[in-house]
């Protein structure tokens, strides 16, 4: 009977500390973090069209591709494909991305492709790509949309995100929220 009523004891407090205190305390760091803790969104006409900080899927021949996503850019699952470059699986995926990527744009050889438009990232949410990686989708967005390919690569150079530490990066959402403005 004793030992039961330790083990009451801790039951409770661990359901306290766990279910109540350690909430409390997220929700209120995440208060004093931008947005309250709800993600940096982009809206479109007053409509959240998505997250700056979330890939998404854009497979439209018309909308810049963004990195291919392990885990189908499922937020809820974020994770890597956990497939080393010696996997013959994993091997046989890059092809076969990279054979899409040379079949949608016929003027590109094999090495003008950045290694970003044909590996996940490690958690398959990656919403950003390489400045390369954009630009060497230029000339079929602007044959899609019917557009100045001179025009849709000055966009992309202005949607250029310069780290101080790191490479530079381009965001997708919001270069395809800006190439949709583009009319």
């Amino acid at each position: 009977m004793k030992n039961l009523f330790s083990i009451l004891k801790l039951t409770a407090v661990t359901l306290i500390l766990f279910a109540v205190i350690y909430p409390l305390a997220i929700y209120g760091i995440a208060q004093i973090a931008p947005n309250q803790g709800k993600g940096e969104t982009i809206s479109v006409k007053g409509k959240v069209v998505g997250y700056q900080k979330i890939g998404q899927k854009f497979d439209k021949s018309n909308y810049f591709w963004g990195r291919p996503s392990a885990v189908d850019y499922n937020a809820a699952g974020s994770a890597g494909s956990n497939k080393g470059p010696s996997n013959a699986e994993y091997l046989a995926l890059v092809q076969k991305r990279i054979d899409t990527v040379l079949l949608v744009h016929p003027y590109l050889k094999k090495s003008d492709i950045p290694a970003d438009m044909v590996t996940a990232s490690g958690s398959g949410l990656d919403p950003n790509i390489s400045p390369q990686g954009a630009l060497i989708q230029v000339k079929r967005i602007a044959k899609e949309r019917k557009l100045d390919e001179t025009k849709v690569k000055a966009l992309v150079k202005s949607k250029i995100n310069s780290a101080v530490v790191g490479p530079e990066t381009v965001n997708v959402l919001e270069l395809n929220v800006a190439l949709d403005a583009l009319r």
